[in-house]
């Protein structure tokens, strides 16, 4: 069946997303709330309109990218949404960064009246959205995830099915929720540096070449823990030896840190549970283990 695709949000993300759709060829009408913004399709766009109403009309293939899952919900299904219009069995793609509990509900109330429904959010900034190199995380019915590959190669270089409805968001969450630790912890640790009289641009760059810098997932983890080898390149114990110090050097500078002691009471309470003599990956185990 001929893909004839409704785009509804069109913002700093949104709206070079849809360009990069209708650039490859596909039959695309957009939405938004704002005039000027449907405006700036004319002559790009197959349609455009404010109203999701008018806009689905016997569209097959419902892409939504908006500010979070009510506004979702709202178009969906409030009176006049495109529900109303669209074709039978359409897909219904949900690219937002919303709340999984209503996500999945989304879904559910989108399956029941016989549609498809895949939670795609993505990855990356405004500039890879332009330039169509965005991440795009896939959750859904393999067949689906394959009727939308060549709209998901339109917006991304990298699209990666991980695994049923709503396990996009999931990684999408997940990933986000250890960038901004890793932005928090970032900022703390130059901080300190400062603190402790070193200059931040200098040690930027030098732990811009060690595993503090280029993260466990780059270094230490593929060729420990995952690989299922904890003998100690650096054990645990001497990761609560180093905390200790660190910490020590910062309470000498009258400068406060978070991170080093929450991570602390971790490796200690690893170290505790005879984990002490394991490689520093091995807090992964812990971790699974205490769920």
């Amino acid at each position: 069946m001929e893909q004839k695709i409704l785009f509804i949000g069109l913002g700093i993300m949104g709206a070079p997303m849809a360009k990069n759709i209708i650039r490859k060829g596909f039959d695309v009408a957009v939405c938004d709330i704002q005039q000027n913004v449907v405006d700036g399709f004319k002559g790009i766009a197959s349609t455009g309109s404010t109203n999701p109403f008018e806009a689905a009309d016997k569209r097959n293939v419902i892409i939504m990218m908006l500010p979070n899952s009510d506004v979702v919900n709202a178009v969906l299904f409030e009176k006049g949404g495109a529900l109303e219009t669209c074709a039978p069995n359409s897909i219904f793609v949900d690219m937002s960064t919303g709340s999984y509990p209503k996500l999945m509900e989304t879904a559910k109330r989108v399956v029941s009246r016989g549609h498809r429904f895949v939670d795609a959010p993505v990855g990356r900034t405004p500039r890879e959205a332009i330039t169509g190199n965005l991440l795009v995380m896939a959750g859904g019915e393999a067949d689906d995830i394959l009727a939308l590959d060549g709209v998901f190669k339109a917006v991304g270089d990298t699209v990666i099915h991980v695994g049923q409805i709503g396990c996009g968001l999931k990684a999408k969450l997940v990933n986000n929720y250890m960038a901004m630790v890793n932005n928090a912890l970032t900022g703390e640790t130059l901080s300190l540096a400062k603190a402790v009289g070193l200059d931040v641009r200098a040690l930027a760059k030098l732990m811009s070449s060690t595993a503090a810098g280029l993260g466990q997932l780059n270094t230490n983890y593929p060729k420990k823990v995952l690989a299922g080898d904890l003998t100690p390149d650096f054990p645990i114990f001497m990761a609560v030896k180093d905390l200790n110090m660190a910490i020590e050097l910062a309470e000498n500078a009258n400068h406060k840190v978070q991170f080093g002691r929450v991570a602390r009471e971790e490796f200690i309470n690893a170290e505790k549970a005879g984990m002490g003599s394991l490689d520093q990956t091995a807090i992964l185990d812990y971790f699974l283990g205490s769920q």
